[in-house]
């Protein structure tokens, strides 16, 4: 059945007034972080920068060590999403291969833990990060970054060992190798593009990640970048507008960067998901 032409027209109109939606944040905050001290305190602010200025990106790695911040967070978030792969690849082979009872309850658990708030998971992760000492540390964040990445991990990769023709493995071990050989000479190397997207979403997510790092960690050198924003708030709520936009800015361009890049994969796993289940 075709779809009628004003259907049409309003289903557009309904996109592009989602995507305008979407992009008024960033494209308001790229616009404030190039606004010179005047026009940030002006009454009418204007969408374009009159007079665009780099004097907030200087200001702003002068008053906050933004490298070193964002140093921590490249660390945390790229030790974060190998492990979540590592853990997650082996795993989802099992979860997608052998559909046993208590397979479809590890689908079930991995689906209903992504209902689970921060505020719940974060003092029982706070207890055992403290009994293995590593609070305000970024190994015990690293932990809770992939604790809290690997449900959606094993999600994406389930669906991408499933879209995987089984009749290949059969192949294989009909030739003499194992399964272990298998995963690894047959399964992995056709799941690359599905790692590298739960990799880079993992990363994406760890990167952006505030709350537990605002509450594990307290040590100045040991921040992120997300928690290292918060410094350019003042203790009476006021905010040093341009510098915080021109860090907010910085800080966002990575994750953009990334999910431009894995969406297109994001897309493909849970539509293989959805065909293979």
């Amino acid at each position: 059945m075709r779809t009628r032409p004003a259907a049409r027209a309003g289903q557009y109109a309904a996109l592009l007034a989602y995507l305008v939606f979407l992009a008024f944040p960033f494209v308001w905050l790229a616009s404030t972080a190039f606004k010179p001290a005047t026009e940030l305190a002006g009454l009418h602010p204007a969408w374009i920068p009159q007079d665009p200025t780099l004097a907030n990106f200087r200001q702003a790695f002068e008053e906050q060590p933004l490298l070193r911040a964002a140093l921590n967070s490249l660390l945390t978030a790229s030790a974060a999403a190998l492990v979540a792969v590592a853990v997650a690849t082996p795993t989802a082979y099992v979860m997608a291969r052998h559909r046993s009872a208590l397979a479809r309850a590890a689908t079930g658990w991995v689906v209903v833990s992504q209902a689970f708030p921060f505020v719940l998971l974060i003092i029982p992760l706070f207890l055992v990060l403290k009994n293995l000492r590593l609070i305000d540390s970024l190994p015990g964040l690293v932990l809770v970054y992939v604790v809290w990445s690997l449900p959606f991990a094993l999600w994406m990769l389930t669906g991408y060992v499933r879209a995987v023709p089984a009749e290949l493995e059969e192949a294989a071990a009909v030739d003499g190798a194992g399964r272990l050989r298998t995963l690894v000479s047959v399964t992995v190397p056709l799941l690359a593009p599905g790692i590298a997207a739960t990799a880079l979403f993992a990363f994406v997510t760890a990167w952006n990640e505030f709350f537990f790092a605002l509450v594990l960690l307290k040590t100045p050198e040991q921040q992120t970048l997300p928690v290292l924003l918060t410094r350019f708030i003042g203790a009476e709520g006021v905010a040093d507008l341009g510098p915080l936009a021109a860090a907010a800015f910085l800080a966002t361009l990575p994750s953009l960067l990334v999910f431009a890049l894995i969406q297109r994969r994001i897309t493909g796993s849970l539509l293989a998901g959805a065909v293979k289940g």
